[in-house]
Parts: C-alpha cells; sequence; structure tokens
C-alpha cells in the first residue's frame, strides 16, 4: 500500500507519497480547495494506484475540508496526531522550511503507527469535536482574562481577592461587582470591563457545554457509563476517534 501524507495550509496542500519502506514516490502541491483535492486525488491514483492510504496531521479547521473531501471520494484517511509530528519533524528536518519535508514526516508517522483513528462520515462526533474545541478555545481566552483580572484585584486591594478558581462561580462574579461598583481610578474601570468578560464567557462555556452533554447522552450513553467518565472526557473520545 502507498501511503500518501498531506502538509495541509490555508492556500495550499502539499503530498508526498511513500512506498511501505518509506521512500519517497512522489510529491506534488495542489490549491486547498474541493476541485483541487479531487485533482489530488487524481493525481495519487493515476501515479500510484487505486492502494492508497492518505495520511492528514488533525490541524481541525485546516485539515477538515480535505478529509472530508477524501472520504467522498471513497479514500482511506488516517489522522496523524500533531504531537506525534514534532519528533518525526526533528529527525526529517533538513534546513529550512519545506511543505514536501512535512508532508513526508506525515506519511512516515502514519508507517510508524499502524493504530492511528481512520477519518469517517459522521455528523455527530463532528459536532461534537467542533463543540469541544470552541469549549476548551473560550475557557482559555476566560482563564487568561481572569489571570489579568486578579491582578488588578489585588493592585485594588488583596482582601478582594476571590478564592482560587471560583470566578467561573456566578455566586463569587455577583461578589466581586459588588466590591467594585463605583471604584474611581482606571485599574478599577479595567477589572469591572474584564469581569463582564469573564461573565460572558463563562455564560457561552456553560450553553456549550449543555449542547455536549446533550449529544453526548444521546449518542454514547455506554462511555458515561463507565466509572470516571464524564460529559467532557465522552466527548472528546467521540470527537477524536470518529466512530
Amino acid at each position: 500500500m502507498v501511503v500518501v501524507g498531506a502538509d495541509v495550509h490555508k492556500q495550499t496542500h502539499t503530498f508526498v507519497a511513500v512506498d511501505e519502506v518509506g521512500r519517497e514516490l512522489g510529491h506534488k502541491t495542489f490549491p486547498a480547495t474541493t476541485p483541487g483535492h479531487q485533482d489530488a486525488v487524481r493525481w495519487a491514483r493515476k501515479q500510484f494506484g487505486r492502494d492508497l492510504q492518505w495520511a492528514i496531521e488533525d490541524c481541525r479547521h485546516l485539515s477538515a475540508r480535505l478529509e472530508r473531501d477524501l472520504l467522498i471520494n471513497g479514500e482511506s484517511v488516517v489522522r496523524v496526531p500533531p504531537k506525534m509530528m514534532a519528533e518525526q519533524r526533528r529527525v526529517a528536518r533538513t534546513r529550512g522550511k519545506s511543505d514536501p519535508i512535512d508532508a513526508l514526516a506525515v506519511a512516515r508517522a502514519a508507517q510508524r503507527e499502524p493504530g492511528l483513528p481512520m477519518a469517517s462520515h459522521d455528523e455527530v462526533s463532528r459536532e461534537l469535536k467542533l463543540l469541544v474545541d470552541r469549549r476548551d478555545d473560550l475557557v482559555k481566552h476566560r482563564t487568561a482574562t481572569i489571570n489579568r483580572l486578579l491582578w488588578r484585584v489585588h493592585e485594588l486591594d488583596p482582601d478582594w481577592a476571590p478564592p482560587a478558581r471560583s470566578l467561573d462561580v456566578a455566586k463569587q462574579q455577583d461578589l466581586l461587582a459588588a466590591r467594585l461598583l463605583g471604584v474611581p481610578g482606571i485599574v478599577a474601570e479595567l477589572a469591572r470591563d474584564e469581569l463582564a468578560d469573564v461573565v460572558g464567557l463563562t455564560a457561552r462555556v456553560n450553553d456549550l457545554q449543555r449542547r455536549i452533554k446533550s449529544l453526548v447522552e444521546a449518542t454514547a450513553p455506554t462511555l458515561l457509563a463507565m466509572p470516571g467518565v464524564g460529559v467532557l472526557t465522552a466527548a472528546k473520545l467521540v470527537g477524536e476517534t470518529a466512530g
């Protein structure tokens, strides 16, 4: 079987085909569009036959359309985790940046790890993956905002500091808002503004959590029944393994 590794970018994708021992057979770059992906499939089939395994570094938004188009064309696709690529890139990298080198690293990583998750058509798992990723982004944003806010509160009055890791709770948000109300100065003004951001982000995180919970309960009750597996853990497992 020929493995075709992909190095994905916003405008173009570069593909490198390797044989069973990892030797490069050829490479080519195509536009990162559905017609470009179809051209890549035709190129690979013409050059290397139909016994193909496509390996895509799992770059979320960058790789989603490519993955979907390959599946629609009846191709077999595996997802290569980005963390797996760090060591492979370090070993394979020559001086400078090269898309074919990165695509070659993806293909060889897929050969080295035969148990990688297979991509599949599954709307629920796709939705869960997108929702969990979005929730994680919002949580990171909220954490960064809370950290800035806490420094401002410490500058105003160290005794106003809320308990550790409590500013995602409405009671603590309301208490801090009451303390900041009417306090003069730019530091207090910025603290009030950042607290409002925290409140808004918390509402959006909680809304996503409810949507994720509803999907997981409907599609993965067996996972939720396992000891120690909560809603987010189950959602991440479904989203990453895709069926």
